[in-house]
């Protein structure tokens, strides 16, 4: 019978030691996780985004995509509409709006949405102040005007445009106009009484367009004024469509130029009498090639041309592209990045290039440092990473006419990660005079460094404070049985031990299961 007993004790035994064997073995492998941006749950901020914004991907999740490339405020913009957050007002805050009935539409070409007029009297009415373009009188010197217009029917006397003032001259009152309006499905602009001294045409010049507007596409439209050379053009995506030079000799660089000036201060009216959607509209104060020269903004795209002429186009999204970069994503000491899954839409000619990079202290990286790897084409690196955290990053191009974007649904980083260091399995507790001596098995893991003593005066709870050894938790080292002392006679309380990783002290396993002692004094 005690044979009997004494076998069963020992094959119980190599029970337990085979359970433990195994759930060492368990824990001690590397773990296959993974970290998942977008997707169903859409997008977390990023440390940085250039020239991206949100739009709809696969599944009807949210996607990152190129922003169109929609005007900005510079140091010439003298009105700015793009109807985007501040749906009807200028920008620049140059311009006050006392009258619109635009409505605000989805069917935009620049940002997300553009204005809708829908016929007479639902367009937008401005007044310029002291200093602007239409709301001071005298020399104007060079300006442009430029949109994108999508008219619907492009019916004749339809008009985009219309300021309307005077201007008295030996006594004799102007009456001056600039006007863009639609005549056979071509838009015309019109200057009247404008430019000083020029007398041809009962003082009028007209510019139309040579193309015909066709409804229901949108088109980029700019008039510019040179006040170097006296060109006036109209152009329409970047195309010469008419061009005058307003000189004494109608060509460039001879004679004088018939310089605009304006007289009385008028309100400017957008789409009067117009059906059909219009988009970032914008004055500047300067010519196109001033502006394009200055490299004030980055849109213009000069070209050469064989009459000595540039030719400008507007891309729709910058052929330079956009860029995202994550925040910083923490994971376990040691984990090793193994490949970056992606969700992508990529139309002809677009592409989509992504990036990954780790360490252990995100602190100090820079924008090179730690140098980013490529992801291939198969989702695999180009190169190791092992870190405590990764990021990822990924570059946005158009096509190479800039008039389409790829976009991004989802990325998921799949890793291994070093399973947490396993608890001491057994533990025990002696009460003292003051303090408490606890005993434990040393971890079956062997990437244990150390271990930390957790203590409290509540169950579970291990938020104590005040002993010699400092409050919890206390770093012991890698030992097995340790003293804490200063602890209040009389008082229970509770303790666990947890392991923390080799490779880091903030590496940090499971607790133990919980045990307690009361200090007493001695007798």
């Amino acid at each position: 019978m005690s044979e009997k007993i004494s076998g069963l004790k020992i094959l119980r035994f190599a029970s337990v030691c085979l359970l433990s064997a195994s759930l060492f073995a368990a824990k001690s492998q590397a773990e296959s996780k993974s970290i998942v941006l977008g997707g169903k749950n859409g997008w977390q901020p990023f440390s940085l985004e250039r020239g991206v914004e949100r739009g709809k991907g696969a599944f009807g999740w949210e996607s990152i995509e190129l922003a169109t490339n929609s005007r900005k405020e510079t140091e010439f913009t003298d009105l700015l509409l793009d109807f985007e957050k501040k749906a009807k007002t200028d920008l620049t805050g140059n311009y006050t709006v006392t009258e619109s009935n635009f409505v605000l539409s989805k069917k935009a070409k620049m940002g997300k949405r553009a204005a809708l007029s829908t016929g007479h009297g639902t367009g937008m009415t401005l007044k310029g102040s002291e200093g602007t373009l239409f709301g001071s009188s005298g020399f104007s010197g060079s300006f442009a005007l430029e949109f994108w217009l999508c008219p619907s029917i492009a019916e004749n006397g339809e008009i985009v445009f219309s300021w309307r003032s005077s201007r008295t001259v030996n006594d004799y009152v102007n009456y001056q106009m600039i006007t863009a309006s639609f005549f056979n499905n071509h838009l015309e602009w019109k200057f009247s009484n404008v430019f000083d001294g020029y007398k041809q045409n009962r003082n009028e010049v007209t510019l139309a367009s040579y193309d015909t507007i066709v409804p229901g596409e949108w088109a980029h439209h700019i008039i510019s004024f040179d006040e170097h050379t006296g060109l006036l053009e109209y152009r329409i995506n970047g195309k010469t469509e008419s061009l005058c030079y307003m000189t004494e000799s109608g060509h460039e660089s001879r004679g004088s130029v018939y310089t605009p000036i304006l007289g009385v201060p008028a309100e400017i009216e957008i789409c009067p009498l117009f059906t059909g959607s219009i988009d970032d509209f914008r004055i500047v104060r300067t010519s196109l090639e001033g502006e394009a020269s200055s490299q004030a903004v980055a849109a213009f795209k000069v070209l050469p041309k064989a009459d000595n002429l540039s030719e400008t186009h507007y891309d729709e999204y910058k052929l330079s592209g956009g860029r995202i970069e994550s925040q910083p994503l923490s994971v376990n000491p040691g984990s090793k990045l193994e490949r970056v899954d992606a969700i992508l839409h990529t139309p002809s000619q677009t592409a989509v290039q992504i990036f990954v990079r780790g360490g252990d202290n995100y602190f100090d990286w820079t924008d090179t440092k730690p140098e980013w790897k490529a992801v291939k084409a198969d989702g695999t690196i180009d190169g190791e990473i092992t870190a405590r955290y990764f990021q990822v990053a990924a570059d946005l191009y158009p096509d190479g006419s800039g008039k389409t974007s790829p976009s991004i649904t989802q990325l998921t980083l799949n890793y291994t990660e070093t399973a947490l260091p396993l608890p001491p399995f057994r533990i025990s507790a002696t009460a003292g005079d003051g303090s408490v001596t606890l005993a434990w098995s040393h971890s079956l893991d062997d990437s244990v460094g150390g271990y930390y003593v957790y203590y409290g005066t509540r169950p579970g709870e291990y938020l104590g404070v005040g002993a010699v050894q400092g409050n919890s938790p206390v770093n012991v080292g890698n030992i097995s049985t340790f003293t804490i002392s200063g602890l209040k006679n009389g008082t229970v309380y509770y303790f666990a031990v947890a392991t923390y990783s080799s490779i880091d002290e903030a590496f940090i396993g499971t607790l133990s299961k919980e045990v307690s002692a009361r200090p007493l004094p001695k007798n």
